[in-house]
């Protein structure tokens, strides 16, 4: 036993745990937090790396697609919605609200305060098919960042992103289109695994 390694939970291990739906070849690292787990869906092939935080709560909700990696150290505050369609991927460190104080000193801050009090800006994340960010970059509430983008390491992302884009910088502005030819990749990938199972 390596004392330094607690290892995944693979679906066999999960599927008891109480998700709202779980596909196939899952991996949690154990040493996750994750919270609403009846509010969070996850596809098939997706991969969670350790100390990532994952919070669903009471009416929040997650959605991981399939072909998905959360790195290590990822925080998803979900309490509006967060949505992480196919082969989308987080890298080390990253954030996402779909919640967030109000930091102009008209409302008090922190969820100890009743709602009346506060000024949360709020609203669901997507992440659309194929987009990337790069370690500790964090996304604010109710976003979209469009099929196909990438956002570099330590960005903030503080409104919509169109596909097809690399993002970088504080805020996240455009620096250049990105190119198509994952989607020829993925094309390959799909008849790969259908005849693979057709061999079967």
């Amino acid at each position: 036993m390596n004392l330094f390694d607690p290892g995944y939970y693979n679906e066999d291990d999960l599927k008891n745990a109480g998700f709202k739906s779980l596909g196939k070849n899952v991996r949690i690292a154990k040493n996750c937090t994750i919270i609403g787990l009846d509010n969070i869906d996850i596809g098939s092939n997706v991969r969670i790396d350790g100390y990532c935080t994952i919070i669903a709560a009471d009416t929040g909700w997650a959605k991981i697609e399939s072909y998905v990696h959360i790195g290590g150290y990822c925080l998803l505050i979900a309490g509006d919605g967060i949505h992480l369609q196919d082969f989308s991927g987080l890298s080390q460190g990253v954030r996402i609200y779909s919640r967030t104080d109000d930091y102009s000193g008209n409302h008090l801050t922190n969820p100890t305060v009743p709602k009346e009090y506060t000024g949360v800006t709020q609203g669901p994340v997507t992440l659309e098919r194929h987009v990337i960010i790069g370690s500790g970059s964090v996304i604010l509430p109710d976003i979209t960042i469009g099929e196909g983008s990438s956002v570099g390491a330590l960005s903030l992302v503080t409104k919509h992103l169109d596909p097809w884009g690399v993002y970088f910088g504080c805020p996240a502005k455009k620096l250049k289109a990105r190119s198509k030819r994952l989607l020829e990749l993925e094309a390959k990938l799909r008849r790969d695994m259908e005849n693979n199972n057709n061999a079967v």
